[in-house]
């Protein structure tokens, strides 16, 4: 019988390489935006797994993977680019044809919340209530960040899609966690992308019959090169680094970060305002990480206790 333990704390060198890979995913929203300005989103999902997998085949070797010699050792890859790549991905880009991209990064931060839930029912972690409230108040957060720019009326089926995605990495999470445990980051990048490249391209086939599509642009082309090299081949690689270190309800935290360094990232770098909605919301999302790993809490606890 399987002993549920209780929740891993964060890795301390993996807080970096969480926010390196809300950076990276943070751009996945931009770049889904300009892709779908001339593509159909299940033509730029194909492009986005398909041109990652390319470029995680020419490195693997130089970094030290190897991918699966038996047919028998493809299947936990199989099962993680269904759950990681093809489901959300497609879920997400549709729902982008009719809600903002804001909101989207908005319901994407539910995930830690699903994974909580599923890394629970399954008996991996303890479903403990300081957790479930540090990402309930993280969520809060990330809705009084976005709130200028939310309007939810009219957009359901929306948000059920992305609420779907994000309930898909909540099992990628768990799944990841379960059946690649102690497998090479650059190995399980690489497998799950060929695995979701041929399911994509029936998909995209059977919908988008992309070969009938005008050739796209240069801005196009330049956005699904973002999104297959830094938010799919090199963001994968620090998922699953970070995935085999700290567990699979701490790698999914960075879906509360992505909004928090889009905006700072707007603000250094193309000179916008920053709102006092963003600071706020900036301060609560901060409050609810240190909920949930709990170290802080108990520093908290120890001084107390000494004083």
């Amino acid at each position: 019988m399987r002993t549920t333990i209780d929740p891993m704390p964060m890795h301390r060198q993996d807080w970096l390489l969480l926010v390196v890979l809300s950076v990276l995913w943070g751009g996945s929203f931009f770049f889904n935006g300009v892709a779908l300005r001339e593509l159909p989103p299940l033509t730029v999902a194909l492009a986005r797994v398909g041109f990652g997998a390319l470029c995680l085949l020419v490195v693997i070797g130089p970094l030290g993977g190897s991918l699966p010699k038996r047919t028998a050792d493809w299947f936990p890859f199989a099962v993680m680019g269904l759950v990681n790549n093809v489901i959300p991905f497609s879920l997400f880009l549709i729902a982008q044809t009719v809600i903002s991209s804001g909101l989207a990064a908005v319901l994407n931060a539910t995930t830690p919340l699903f994974a909580v839930l599923v890394m629970a029912a399954a008996g991996e972690e303890r479903l403990t209530g300081r957790r479930v409230a540090g990402v309930l108040l993280g969520v809060g957060g990330v809705a009084v960040l976005r709130a200028p720019g939310l309007n939810a009326s009219d957009q359901i089926f929306g948000i059920v899609l992305c609420l779907g995605a994000a309930l898909s990495y909540g099992f990628a999470g768990y799944w990841g966690r379960r059946a690649l445990k102690g497998i090479p980051p650059i190995t399980s990048a690489t497998g799950q992308l060929i695995c979701s490249t041929p399911v994509m391209a029936v998909a995209a086939a059977l919908i988008d019959r992309p070969w009938t599509l005008p050739l796209p642009g240069i801005t196009t082309w330049a956005a699904l090169a973002g999104l297959a090299t830094l938010s799919t081949a090199l963001a994968y690689i620090l998922f699953f680094r970070i995935l085999n270190r700290s567990g699979a309800v701490n790698v999914v935290l960075v879906t509360l970060l992505i909004p928090v360094t889009t905006i700072l990232l707007g603000v250094f770098i193309l000179r916008e305002p920053f709102s006092t909605n963003e600071i706020v919301g900036a301060v609560i999302i901060a409050a609810s990480l240190l909920v949930i790993d709990g170290r802080a809490l108990g520093w908290v606890r120890e001084c107390l206790a000494r004083a």
